[in-house]
């Protein structure tokens, strides 16, 4: 019953998964890449339809209205693997160390949205300076916007990231693990190599069809 976990954690349902010397935890993050680069796509259009409807700061031709389903977005894999590697021994540290698991999660939220906003700031600070003519940013402006940390970062946004880093170091990576380790070794690995083949379908298809648009 893996599921009952997400209803009643316990310290032994949360750590014990940060074991990067094992083929089990490479196999999980692999497939947790994978799948956070489609899921990342299907989570972003509701977000961005919110934070139209509350801000109105995504445009009508943004990407994530037309892109096709399938198609992958790398940031959300590539922002798994880091939050893998860095939050979740983190988040199995401070487990140890709270006396109640709503402890650790609440710090582990704070950490995770200061890292997201300090993430957005490096980036912006290196990519995404103003044009020194028109003052116009070349890839995003928060400055308009309430709770925007020197232009380049949005606290709103930001805690948004850190929720989504919660949902994956605290269920979703888990889950993963333990599905896997519920099946046999040569049935784990069946199962991994259908994903990825399965991945590898969506990333071919979306490449087809980015070129065919491209031609026409």
């Amino acid at each position: 019953m893996a599921f009952l976990r997400i209803h009643k954690l316990t310290e032994k349902d949360e750590i014990g998964y940060f074991a990067p010397r094992t083929w089990d935890f490479w196999r999980a993050l692999i497939v947790c890449f994978c799948l956070c680069c489609i899921l990342g796509h299907w989570l972003e259009m509701p977000y961005c339809w919110l934070m139209d409807r509350l801000f109105g700061i995504v445009a009508d031709d943004y990407a994530v209205w037309t892109d096709p389903w399938y198609h992958p977005y790398w940031v959300y894999g590539f922002g798994a693997v880091f939050m893998t590697l860095l939050i979740e021994p983190l988040k199995e540290r401070l487990i140890l160390h709270r006396k109640t698991l709503w402890g650790a999660f609440l710090e582990s939220l704070v950490i995770a949205i200061l890292a997201a906003m300090v993430l957005e700031l490096v980036m912006g600070w290196l990519i995404n300076q103003p044009d020194p003519t028109t003052g116009e940013y070349p890839f995003w402006d928060n400055s308009q916007l309430p709770g925007n940390v020197f232009g380049q970062a949005w606290l709103v946004n930001d805690f948004f990231i850190g929720l989504a880093a919660m949902i994956y170091v605290w269920v979703i990576f888990p889950l993963v693990c333990e599905g896997f380790s519920r099946l046999s070794p040569k049935a784990a690995n069946v199962a991994f190599a259908l994903i990825i083949i399965g991945f590898a379908a969506c990333v071919t298809a979306s490449y087809l069809e980015l070129k065919l648009w491209e031609k026409y």
